[in-house]
């Protein structure tokens, strides 16, 4: 039995690949920083992080995009000895390609496709004689007649000049009658067939996987008469899990196969977390894949006996692989030592689509915490503290100034100051509890919590309410007059409730 799902929290679009006995998987990140985390597991189930593929501002260009614009849906493949990712910033420089000798880096600067390479969800495919394919999703080139009327296509990549050549081909349009959104393909080949494994029906409540296969791989192409072949819609929009989709298949060389996808987990019909990346089991019957035999659909499967709780080690000039900054590595207002991270006042607000000082996580469970100390040095306009966010206009912040702490709510860009106390200590704890919609805000200067505000309404922060592809981060920030002046934080502590 496999733990599911096997990453937590805001993971979308998933690609896995094999090599040996290892597996390497990577995710959308959008307008986060680091972009696309790669881990490495030998069970498909305990994943562990060991890098992040796009660690340089060099290979990914962010600056003023939106929460939910940047980096779509990589796809990782390994090849002769090569590691390859292929992405599209849909913020600048469109589809392109970095490689690596190891897959924890270092990666190369990016090869780009070109401005006549459209459309996102790129992925490779490495046919038996070495030609390398790009396959991906764009508007239907003839006759499209509404938004969302894509096509799936596929041109020949030359990997010495990391170009396409020759002819491009439309192989696909959807399986459904006015099919919307076909896209995140991926091909594979299997017993003299190749596969296209694709979603449909987009990325909320409809979302669903689809199958087609041919002798050729440029086609015709015949879709399986059981599309789709996963979905949770049938299920209604009550049930747990929802929106399954863009999925990747992977073997383990012993004949057993297994599909790794997106799906969310609602709560009361608002989903806070994202997209996260769940795990299922294929057979192949009649020569077509079927997912979770005898289920049919996802099962979650808790297997720890404790709540997570997870204190970051802090060591000088490296951030823990899984934390977060927006847009750019903002080196010269984020410092990181032994114990504690350093933010250096940056004009640059939490509100604006910019790159603020800024280190987050994301969001893992339902209920939790996390809570941080700090040094309160604020200075006359000059504010910092924590921020759970989805983007930047819907956030709640426990922020302090000179001499006050406030419980801050936002939405739609509004900010309203919901409760506000006087400060009289330096040294200062925060903390931030979240149960299911609901949060409240601690802090403490000595002795026991204070309570600035409880019972905060969440739901302005889902993906329901507020839209994107994101899910909710929380982490820390400093704000105010661009200075020498910085807040010292340490004692990060994420806390499963």
């Amino acid at each position: 039995m496999k733990k599911n799902p096997v990453l937590s929290g805001f993971y979308p679009d998933p690609s896995v690949c094999r090599v040996d006995d290892d597996y390497y998987l990577i995710n959308s990140t959008f307008a986060f920083f680091p972009a696309v985390p790669i881990f490495h597991s030998k069970n498909l189930t305990d994943w562990t992080q060991i890098g992040n593929i796009l660690d340089r501002p060099s290979q990914v260009k962010l600056e003023s995009c939106g929460h939910s614009q940047g980096i779509f849906a990589p796809t990782i493949r390994f090849y002769n000895g090569m590691f390859y990712m292929i992405t599209t910033n849909v913020s600048g420089g469109g589809n392109f390609i970095v490689t690596a000798k190891k897959p924890e880096g270092p990666w190369s600067e990016p090869y780009y496709l070109g401005e006549n390479v459209k459309g996102i969800d790129p992925s490779l495919f490495f046919d038996d004689n070495g030609t390398c394919y790009y396959v991906g999703t764009q508007e239907r080139r003839e006759g499209g007649k509404y938004y969302g009327d894509n096509e799936i296509w596929i041109q020949e990549l030359d990997l010495k000049t990391m170009k396409l050549v020759g002819e491009s081909t439309a192989i696909w349009h959807g399986f459904m009658k006015d099919a919307v959104w076909p896209e995140g393909p991926h091909i594979y080949k299997k017993d003299g067939f190749y596969y296209l494994l694709y979603a449909e029906s987009g990325t909320a409540f409809h979302h669903c996987i689809a199958v087609a296969r041919s002798r050729n791989i440029l086609g015709p192409y015949e879709g399986n008469k059981s599309n789709p072949i996963f979905t949770h819609r049938h299920l209604g929009r009550n049930f747990p899990i929802t929106c399954v989709g863009h999925a990747d298949l992977v073997d383990d060389g012993n004949g057993n196969w297994y599909m790794l996808m997106l799906a969310c987990r609602p709560e009361k019909g608002y989903t806070l977390m994202g997209r996260e990346t769940f795990i299922a089991d294929v057979k192949w019957e009649d020569g077509w894949p079927v997912v979770n035999a005898g289920v049919g659909y996802l099962q979650m499967v808790n297997l720890q006996n404790e709540k997570y709780k997870h204190k970051y080690e802090l060591h000088k000039d490296k951030l823990p692989l899984d934390m977060l900054m927006l847009r750019s590595d903002c080196k010269d207002r984020v410092k990181v030592f032994d114990e504690y991270i350093r933010l250096y006042m940056k004009k640059e607000t939490m509100t604006q689509t910019l790159n603020p000082a800024f280190v987050g996580i994301r969001q893992q469970h339902k209920n939790f915490q996390f809570t941080v100390e700090c040094n309160n040095s604020c200075e006359e306009n000059e504010f910092a503290g924590i921020v759970y966010m989805k983007n930047e206009k819907e956030q709640v912040r426990l922020e302090i100034t000179k001499d006050k702490i406030k419980a801050i709510d936002v939405q739609n860009g509004e900010e309203n100051i919901i409760s506000v106390n006087n400060l009289n200590q330096k040294n200062i704890k925060l903390k931030v509890q979240v149960y299911g919609l609901n949060a409240s805000v601690l802090y403490k200067e000595n002795g026991s919590w204070n309570v600035l505000a409880s019972n905060i309404d969440l739901r302005h922060l889902s993906t329901e309410k507020a839209g994107g592809f994101t899910g909710c981060v929380v982490g820390v920030y400093a704000s105010g007059k661009q200075s020498d002046n910085f807040i010292d934080f340490k004692e990060f502590t994420y806390e499963e409730l």
